[in-house]
């Protein structure tokens, strides 16, 4: 009406983070879904802090190569969006954030006998607890800007 045009609109998908996945008055069967889901979130934290774990001496031509932490980075994401998503409330990041710095945590401490699942000696294990930490802390950080604006 004033003459000025105006930019079409976006065209870009939807932001995952931003969309609110809780209904407001969720069925029993939804509660039972949602408890499965951060189940499965719990247990997906545990296997691929475990997978990390065993990652983490993965060497080629004897140089430790680190891949351990980019899978620390790329799975702690998507635990941390699918907690959020299939719970449906942002404390779910919490679940599966904490059980894999539990494993990590617990790794780094080693048995009564001396082995240490996470070695604080090379490169790769304070890799793997620094980066995969913030990739929940970046996850939730983003999860919570995204709400914010909505």
């Amino acid at each position: 009406p004033d003459g000025e045009s105006r930019p079409p609109a976006e065209l870009s998908p939807p932001d995952p983070w931003s969309a609110d996945p809780s209904p407001a008055d969720p069925s029993p069967l939804d509660i039972v879904l949602r408890t499965v889901g951060a189940v499965v979130a719990v247990l997906a934290a545990l296997v691929t802090a475990a997978l990390e774990l065993i990652l983490s001496t993965l060497r080629v031509g004897g140089t430790l190569i680190g891949v351990a932490a980019l899978v620390a980075i790329g799975f702690n994401v998507l635990l941390a969006w699918f907690a959020y998503t299939v719970v449906g409330r942002k404390w779910a990041v919490a679940l599966p954030a904490l059980s894999w710095f539990a494993v990590i945590l617990t790794a780094a401490g080693g048995t009564t006998e001396g082995d240490i699942g996470l070695a604080g000696n090379n490169w790769v294990g304070p890799a793997i607890a620094i980066l995969g930490s913030l990739a929940f802390a970046a996850a939730t950080v983003r999860m919570i800007a995204a709400s914010a604006g909505r």
